[in-house]
């Protein structure tokens, strides 16, 4: 039984995507060009694969163990495609990143411009989720993600600043009115502008000062979701609604320009920067490896 791998592919696409025309507009095909491939899937295979409404495409069972079994393999055939290819002058292609907002935010900057002019033929695609995800599933070649949250079997290659800590900081006039934290669960009594993960989880603040360690979970009026609203959370504090507990390089603008005024700067706690995250395939997608490259060197 002879099965295109094109239709394979278009399958994953659609699956992926959750629907034809999500997935066309990802790719280079229409939407009808993806659904006829995916019927003569289904036809050869003797199984229906997606269930169609008319609003809503998802993978019946076999749909669903199909897809997860095809993933690693279509990748690795790309990923042979490409290591052909690399032997151009160029390495040429996508790479596409999943990496959390601070990463976007004060990582990439430094790095991705340099990138581009170096490799003019590679497309880059970022994807900002600050939520753990399969980068695999999820479409992607590579993440970034600190230490904590990398999974085993990734090879973690270390990019950006290699100690980052969290600044605590407020506007000098919400300190005047409301008085100036001396210890950390002084903010219990405090107005805190919070963050939220994807999932729902708000991470608790820490900070650490001659071996201890002090965790808390102060209340207060603004509540974002991380990456995405943080800035809307930074001008919270920018006009004095409340204290603000962030990445000290996201904040540090504000800090040298004095319209923040850090406090608890004694229990800052450093912790190791980020890592450039991706599967040890044995042959990597020209792009990636490329990008690999250029973080090592």
């Amino acid at each position: 039984m002879a099965i295109d791998l094109q239709d394979l592919a278009a399958f994953v696409a659609v699956a992926r995507a959750g629907g034809f025309r999500d997935a066309a507009r990802a790719g280079s095909v229409s939407a009808s060009g993806l659904s006829e491939a995916v019927r003569r899937l289904e036809e050869r295979l003797g199984v229906r694969l997606l269930n169609r409404t008319t609003r809503s495409v998802a993978t019946t069972e076999a749909g669903a163990r199909l897809f997860e079994r095809l993933l690693p393999v279509l990748g690795e055939a790309e990923a042979a495609l490409d290591a052909a290819r690399a032997f151009r002058d160029r390495p040429a292609g996508t790479l596409r990143l999943n990496v959390p907002g601070s990463a976007a935010r004060l990582v990439l900057p430094a790095i991705v411009p340099r990138f581009l002019k170096a490799y003019p033929e590679i497309r880059l695609e970022v994807v900002v989720e600050d939520g753990f995800v399969d980068v695999l599933a999820a479409g992607c070649d590579a993440g970034i993600r600190y230490d904590e949250r990398l999974e085993q079997d990734m090879i973690a290659v270390p990019i950006g600043p290699r100690v980052q800590r969290f600044a605590t900081a407020a506007a000098p006039t919400y300190l005047d009115a409301h008085g100036r934290p001396k210890h950390p669960r002084d903010l219990l009594g405090h107005a805190c502008l919070r963050g939220q993960f994807s999932s729902g989880r708000i991470p608790a603040w820490e900070f650490e000062r001659d071996g201890e360690v002090v965790r808390i979970d102060p209340t207060g009026p603004l509540l974002v979701r991380l990456g995405a609203a943080v800035d809307l959370a930074v001008d919270a504090a920018l006009q004095g609604v409340g204290i603000i507990h962030l990445f000290e390089d996201w904040l540090r603008p504000h800090l040298d320009d004095g319209v923040l005024e850090p406090v608890l700067e004694e229990w800052a706690q450093p912790f190791s920067g980020p890592f450039l995250y991706y599967p040890g395939r044995r042959h990597l997608p020209a792009p990636l490896r490329a990008f690999v490259d250029f973080i090592k060197a």
